[in-house]
């Protein structure tokens, strides 16, 4: 089994900093494409960010500029830094990964979520 814990989230007020990481950990052979997600109350969930195993990175255009995606492949976690944070972030962030559990065979899976509320 995989799975992936989320922690970092919480409350802050608009402007300021949070970190988000996520740790893959189970039966794992490998971590491929590692990404964030979040869902607002009431909307459905949007794509925030993704690392490939190569580092190569690609944000939202909502997020450009100002969150960053980082990955530590010894320790198969996933960072979210978020700086300038605004109200329209608040939502549940979801890490994703895609991991091979054996070489080649791929599997999807997602955290738990962790809550990000950023007051005005």
């Amino acid at each position: 089994q995989v799975q992936l814990v989320e922690s970092g989230g919480g409350l802050v007020q608009a402007g300021e900093s949070l970190r988000l990481s996520c740790a893959a950990s189970g039966s794992i052979f490998r971590v491929n494409s590692m990404a964030w997600y979040r869902q607002a109350p009431g909307k459905q969930r949007e794509w925030v960010a993704t690392i490939t195993s190569g580092r190569v990175t690609d944000h939202a255009d909502s997020v450009k500029g100002r969150f960053t995606i980082s990955r530590d492949g010894a320790k198969n976690t996933v960072y979210l830094q978020m700086n300038s944070l605004k109200p329209e972030d608040t939502a549940v962030y979801y890490c994703n990964a895609v991991v091979q559990v054996v070489v080649g065979r791929y599997s999807t899976h997602w955290g738990q979520g962790t809550q990000v509320t950023v007051s005005s």
